[in-house]
C-alpha cells in the first residue's frame, strides 16, 4: 500500500488519525472522530489552531470560551454545506454528538489575535468549478480571504464519472507571487459508500524521465491521502459521487498552485 494513503482503523473513536509527525511533515494536522449520540471528544489547541467540521450529524460544541450550543444540519456530507467551529491556538475545545457524528478535526500551527466563531452553512461560499467531465461543487469552509493564523479547510464534491483537482496541479515551492508551498490531505467519502474512486500524487519528471514522487491509488470510503509534495489529481468511478475535505497549511497562508504544462491546454479547451 502506497505511504500516502492512510486507511480507517476501525468505525468509531478516532479514525483516522494525522498528526504532523506522522505524516513526515510540519504544518498539516488532521483526525476524524466517529461519535454515537452522547459521546464527547475534548482537545486542547496548545499551539495550534483547529477547525471542528461537522462532516455529518449534529453536536453540542464549545471551544475558545465560547458556547456555540447545538449545531450541525446535514446527516451526509452529500447533503449540503457543513456547519464548522474555528478555535484559535492556546484554548480548549469540546464536542459532544447528538446524532451519530462524523467530526473532523483540522489543525496547523497557530498565532496572531483570533477568536473562536462559528462558521455557518450561509457563510462558507459556494462554487462550481470546471466543465464537462471536470465538473466539481466546492464549499469554502475557511479560505483565504477569512481570518486563521495558517489553516485553509474547503469541501469538494466530484459528481459520478467526472475528474478533480484536475488539470493537474502542484503547490510544493515557496516561490510566491507563483507558487505557494501548501502541504495537504484529502479526506475522501464515496456516495455509495461500496464505492472507489482514483488518485494520482506525482511530481515532475527529472533529466532522465525519472519522477521522483508517482504514487497512483484506489481511494475508498475514509481514506485520508496525504500530497507532502507534486500534482494531484483525483477522479470519481461512475455510479459514485466523491466527497473529498481538503486542509492545507504552510509557512504563507495562501493558496498559489502551478499548473502541470503539458495539460494547460485543457483549460482553453
Amino acid at each position: 500500500m502506497s505511504k500516502l494513503l492512510r486507511k480507517p482503523a476501525g468505525t468509531s473513536g478516532r479514525v483516522p488519525h494525522v498528526p504532523p509527525e506522522n505524516a513526515g511533515w510540519t504544518y498539516v494536522g488532521f483526525d476524524v472522530h466517529r461519535l454515537k449520540p452522547g459521546e464527547t471528544v475534548t482537545g486542547e489547541t496548545g499551539d495550534r489552531e483547529v477547525c471542528l467540521v461537522l462532516v455529518a450529524g449534529k453536536a453540542k460544541v464549545a471551544g475558545g470560551g465560547r458556547d456555540f450550543g447545538e449545531i450541525g444540519e446535514r446527516l451526509s456530507p452529500f447533503a449540503g454545506k457543513p456547519w464548522s467551529v474555528y478555535v484559535p491556538a492556546g484554548q480548549p475545545w469540546s464536542v459532544t454528538a447528538t446524532t451519530d457524528l462524523e467530526l473532523a478535526v483540522c489543525s496547523a500551527p497557530g498565532g496572531g489575535s483570533y477568536e473562536a466563531r462559528l462558521i455557518g452553512p450561509d457563510q462558507v461560499g459556494a462554487e462550481t468549478r470546471g466543465k464537462g467531465a471536470n465538473v466539481r461543487h466546492v464549499a469554502n469552509i475557511l479560505p483565504e480571504g477569512e481570518p486563521a493564523h495558517s489553516l485553509l479547510v474547503v469541501e469538494v464534491i466530484t459528481p459520478s464519472g467526472n475528474w478533480s483537482s484536475y488539470p493537474p496541479h502542484k503547490h510544493d515551492r515557496d516561490a510566491l507571487p507563483a507558487e505557494s508551498y501548501l502541504e495537504e490531505t484529502y479526506y475522501h467519502r464515496i456516495n455509495p459508500p461500496q464505492g472507489f474512486a482514483f488518485q494520482r500524487v506525482y511530481t515532475d519528471a527529472g533529466d532522465e524521465g525519472v519522477r521522483a514522487l508517482d504514487e497512483a491509488m484506489a481511494v475508498e470510503d475514509g481514506d485520508v491521502v496525504l500530497v507532502p509534495e507534486g500534482y494531484h489529481p483525483c477522479a470519481a468511478c461512475h455510479g459514485y459521487d466523491l466527497y473529498y475535505l481538503n486542509v492545507m497549511a504552510g509557512p504563507k497562508r495562501t493558496w498559489k498552485f502551478h499548473n502541470a504544462p503539458e495539460h494547460a491546454w485543457l483549460l482553453k479547451a
